[in-house]
């Protein structure tokens, strides 16, 4: 679930939790409600916690003499994966 799927879940939840009085046979639409915003707050906390970015990137400066002389410096960029 991505998060902005995870965010409709919420939202549409409060909706039918908050929003709506409507009597439906068979359905409680409060209790869709409260189980959709659920799942979509779980979703938000996975998508940021577990499924987050997992790279890091490092640039590194090397220098091949004194930089206030003007002399080149080369820049290496590496990603790690965890």
């Amino acid at each position: 679930m991505r998060l902005g799927t995870a965010i409709v879940l919420l939202a549409l939840g409060a909706i039918l939790t908050f929003a709506l009085r409507v009597d439906v046979s068979g359905v409680d639409l409060q209790v869709v409600g409260w189980i959709l915003m659920i799942v979509g707050a779980l979703g938000i906390v996975l998508e940021l916690a577990v499924w987050g970015p997992r790279q890091r990137r490092v640039t590194r400066t090397d220098a091949y003499g004194d930089l206030a002389s003007g002399a080149p410096a080369r820049r290496s960029t590496t990603e790690e994966t965890y």
